[in-house]
């Protein structure tokens, strides 16, 4: 009977249930701990860094392919100079092959970047070649000469301080930190120009793991982290001595994205997490109690100094998520590692800018501003220069004298006369089209943009 009568009621009113949603809601939000998941909010600056990284991976994808190709001819020439030149057709195969590009994209590519690329036909073999100018080969020696001065000691100094963030053991596997290589800017023989020419520092096992060895030349500051300097430099220059000093003991430089929304009992949560006390990264805690949740919760801001610690030893301060999971075990990082970071957005920024959304990028974002480094380096410095070189506009270019001299390789860059008229159609329009950006470019502006000399070593 009851049942009977309950279903003769009449629904609730939309304005009812969404009351009651709304009341839901309101109770959700004032709880004073941190939500376990929360939605990304996009931050464009950090979002226009990786659109020109999508360009210098592409371009590192396709010189690996060009040495590739040229390395049976390249022993007495010098791998790595802008005189290196290989068919386009091998280039072309090749950026099908093993970078699965479209038949047209290594060849639109190389065109649109005509500042890092140099195209022509070849005067023995009579084929369209390509090859690296020289104002992209000098920015690749740039960056290799600041990698190999940093070797003497910084780079020592955060190898062995990624082995101190792997309690109780210190060591890693070598082949994840070959992996981590360039973001620590360690150079690709790394093994035998750091690992194995220290062996006072380093151990390397025979199962593939590389050790930390004590050594009495270590800093007395080797085991501190770096969000720790950045805490007594901030409270030495902005804060008065005798206030706040429980506030700033454990605290971490915290700046939400814009279109952040930050409640008032969020604050709360934050400020109160911002004061838990936690172990240091370097700190051996295999043997602590985790049965209580405050220790989980002092265990969870250690994973995050932990995270931390690991991008300020980069170079760029930043990686990949999945560089990043390589060491989730020894940083003591939750499973789902994406969640976790997007928890803390004040303190990271997740970007998915890049190969169509599965490329995933952890920021250090107190280390950025306004899309700049704060503190640059050499080696960041060094990769600026191709950086720049990338996105200088082709339009910016006088590419008539490269246009001419590939007479038919049209055919050959588009992998035959359709795709040929396709890409000649997009860079020379109709039949005004090009000189009209020469004449724009070059003689109207009175500016050189010194293209041409760059063809000629």
């Amino acid at each position: 009977m009851l049942r009977r009568i309950a279903a003769l009621r009449p629904p609730p009113s939309p304005r009812a249930a969404a009351s009651v949603e709304a009341g839901a809601a309101t109770y959700s939000s004032k709880s004073t701990s941190i939500p376990q998941k929360q939605q990304r909010v996009r931050d464009h600056a950090f979002d226009g860094i990786m659109e020109v990284q999508k360009r210098v991976r592409r371009f590192h994808a396709l010189h690996s392919l060009l040495l590739y190709a040229a390395a049976p001819t390249a022993g007495s020439r010098g791998g790595g100079s802008g005189a290196v030149s290989v068919p386009f057709t091998r280039l072309g195969a090749l950026a099908r092959r093993q970078l699965r590009l479209a038949p047209l994209d290594a060849g639109r590519f190389l065109l649109r970047h005509a500042h890092a690329f140099h195209l022509f036909l070849h005067p023995v073999h009579r084929m369209l070649h390509a090859r690296l100018t020289p104002r992209a080969a000098a920015a690749l020696r740039a960056e290799a000469e600041a990698v190999a001065a940093a070797l003497r000691s910084a780079s020592v100094i955060r190898l062995r301080k990624l082995l101190l963030l792997a309690p109780p053991r210190r060591r890693l596997r070598l082949e994840h930190i070959h992996l981590l290589r360039r973001d620590l800017g360690l150079p690709d023989d790394f093994a035998e120009s750091v690992i194995q020419s220290n062996p006072s520092h380093f151990r390397l096992t025979p199962d593939g793991f590389v050790e930390f060895l004590p050594a009495p030349t270590d800093p007395p500051d080797l085991t501190v982290a770096a969000v720790e300097r950045a805490r007594e430099r901030h409270y030495r220059e902005h804060r008065a001595p005798g206030s706040g000093e429980e506030d700033a003991r454990f605290a971490f430089p915290i700046r939400f994205p814009p279109g952040f929304k930050i409640g008032k009992y969020f604050r709360i949560a934050v400020w109160k997490w911002q004061r838990l006390p936690y172990a240091s990264p370097y700190a051996d805690v295999s043997g602590h109690d985790l049965r209580s949740l405050e220790a989980q919760r002092r265990m969870e801001k250690r994973a995050v100094a932990a995270v931390h610690e690991l991008l300020s030893l980069t170079v760029e301060k930043r990686t990949t998520l999945e560089r990043l999971a390589l060491f989730r075990e020894a940083l003591g990082v939750p499973k789902k590692i994406k969640e976790f970071l997007l928890k803390y957005q004040g303190i990271f920024y997740i970007s998915t800018r890049g190969n169509q959304g599965k490329l995933h990028t952890v920021f250090l974002r107190e280390a950025y501003y306004k899309g700049e480094l704060v503190e640059p380096n050499e080696i960041h410095e060094a990769r600026r220069k191709l950086e720049e070189l990338l996105m200088i506009s082709p339009q910016k270019a006088n590419l008539d004298r490269m246009f001419t001299s590939m007479g038919r390789g049209w055919d050959e860059l588009g992998g035959g006369r359709r795709g040929g008229a396709e890409l000649r159609d997009e860079f020379l329009g109709n039949g005004g089209g090009q000189k009209k950006h020469a004449d724009t470019d070059g003689a109207d502006s009175g500016e050189d943009s010194s293209v041409e000399s760059l063809y000629i070593d």
